[in-house]
């Protein structure tokens, strides 16, 4: 007989315990999947059990918004100019004065969401053609498992980004056995894999993705389809290691030819509709829909409605929909002094009414307590989150061209989306040469995706973190003290040490 090997600490798969985390099953084991007589593993039984799992993987980015959008914005704008913590505490201060640490539990989660969200996508991957139901089609079981390897790469694009060197699982760890101990064993404890080698794993996952998983889907944003992993292909090939700018202008233009393209009025991404559109909402005029979803624009985006709605939202200032709902402690992610004072640098830019929105509020952190700024793209529980969208790709065009040197062709379509926010064209000085257009063009991805996850990787990736934020610091008032410098060992984060004393095979990043 078999003996079994229970391991209490899976830091691979277990979702860190916290007040804002859920604990889902989601690894593979007796407990989830069950076993036969002989102990073989039963993965998924047939067709329906392969849909039940599909889905879950197309509702993570909806009921995940902990690592997928909080901790990403906090990361991403209050580790950069665009933002102050918001709620000052152990865990959110050291992101705005750059001071994290291996023992930041909101970074264990991240750690830990991400990573059994892997190991989700891996289930499907690994056994999906094992199904033994002739119901299943072949085409079925390659669009599923292409949806899933484009999931995967999402994901470990984030991390790669977060992290740096981080393990590459791309197996499900069966149980450990007297038999299979030595076999199965590291399974749980992967080391960790040099970054350019991830950057290959999600090359590989999108471009087989790519192949099978459904074409755009104008009327359902939420779907997992050839579209999104031309996004990420667009944006992965922006990024250092697999640097190609012709790749990235090549997924951008077939994007276009996906039927993408930027909305008329900025206010459709993001606007709600109120009860009463002549009323201010501070006499009862409340939110009771997003404004819009499923735009030209919108690539990927997690849709709420009523009954399953959007809680993220009151993590951030006033939910448009509930006037006062948890309006008595201080919110995340409050818009910086430096980042309205850019939006004001040039008069009349739409954007900045739909990024900032200023309320009373009983709390005077960073801002008086009768004149506070929030941030504003998500103002109600039925605000869809936008993971991607056309915007951000078509200006990473932009950057593409400006790194082959057409500054004239990078100027053109940042005006597009200036344009769009009421702005004119760019001044003929902005691409009088390298220097100035890329300038103008990290002004305009600033403004353009303020609040969306983007500032932080955009400095990294440019190499801009040194310059940007080693001097904000002092022309922002209202930003606490810098405790420690930006160099290029804070291009990356701290693994969680919790996960590194789990895992004896993983290092801590230099710098931490």
């Amino acid at each position: 007989m078999k003996t079994k090997y229970i391991i209490t600490i899976l830091s691979a798969f277990l979702i860190a315990a916290c007040s804002l985390e859920y604990d889902p099953i989601d690894s593979y084991s007796d407990v989830t999947e069950g076993v036969s007589q002989d102990s073989v593993q039963a993965v998924f039984k047939d067709k329906a059990a392969v849909l039940l799992h599909r889905q879950t993987l197309l509702d993570l980015f909806k009921n995940s918004q902990e690592h997928w959008y909080l901790d990403m914005l906090l990361l991403s704008e209050s580790h950069s100019d665009n933002a102050y913590a918001g709620s000052p505490s152990s865990e959110t201060t050291p992101f705005e004065v750059n001071s994290i640490e291996g023992s930041n539990t909101n970074l264990k989660r991240d750690w830990n969401g991400h990573m059994g969200n892997v190991a989700q996508a891996n289930k499907l991957i690994n056994y999906i053609d094992d199904v033994n139901d002739s119901s299943l089609t072949e085409a079925e079981r390659k669009q599923y498992k292409a949806e899933a390897r484009i999931l995967r790469a999402m994901i470990y694009f984030d991390m790669v980004r977060i992290w740096g060197n981080v393990p590459l699982v791309t197996t499900v760890a069966g149980d450990i056995t007297s038999e299979t101990i030595t076999d199965v064993y590291p399974a749980y404890f992967p080391p960790q894999t040099d970054e350019l080698t991830i950057y290959q794993q999600i090359e590989l996952d999108l471009l087989d993705g790519l192949q099978d998983a459904p074409a755009n889907n104008p009327q359902d944003k939420t779907l997992i389809t050839k579209s999104v992993a031309r996004a990420l292909l667009a944006k992965m090939y922006a990024e250092k290691p697999l640097r190609d700018y012709d790749k990235v202008i090549q997924y951008a233009d077939e994007l276009a030819n996906d039927g993408f393209e930027l909305v008329d009025d900025y206010s459709d991404l993001f606007g709600v509709t109120l009860t009463d559109p002549t009323l201010p909402p501070s006499q009862d005029n409340k939110a009771i829909d997003a404004k819009a979803r499923n735009t030209k624009e919108t690539i990927y985006e997690a849709q709420y409605f009523s009954g399953n709605t959007n809680w993220v939202t009151w993590m951030y200032g006033r939910p448009l929909n509930d006037w006062t709902f948890y309006f008595t402690w201080a919110k995340w992610i409050t818009p910086s002094r430096d980042l309205i004072k850019t939006f004001k640098s040039e008069v009349g830019d739409k954007r900045y009414e739909e990024s900032v929105v200023f309320y009373e509020c009983g709390w005077n952190i960073y801002y008086p307590t009768n004149d506070y700024a929030f941030m504003y793209k998500c103002r109600s529980a039925y605000n869809s989150i936008i993971k991607l969208r056309y915007a951000d790709i078509l200006l990473l065009k932009a950057e593409a061209l400006i790194g082959k040197g057409d500054y004239s062709g990078a100027a053109a379509i940042i005006n597009q989306t200036r344009n769009r926010a009421g702005l004119s064209n760019l001044p003929s000085s902005a691409t009088a040469g390298q220097e100035a257009i890329t300038e103008a063009y990290l002004k305009e991805r600033r403004l353009e995706l303020a609040f969306e996850g983007q500032r932080w990787f955009d400095l990294v990736r440019l190499d801009k973190v040194e310059e940007v934020m080693n001097t904000v610091y002092d022309k922002d008032e209202g930003r606490p003290a810098q405790v420690y410098p930006f160099t290029s060992l804070s291009y990356i984060l701290p693994i969680p040490q919790d996960v590194i004393d789990q895992n004896p095979n993983l290092v801590q990043n230099p710098g931490y």
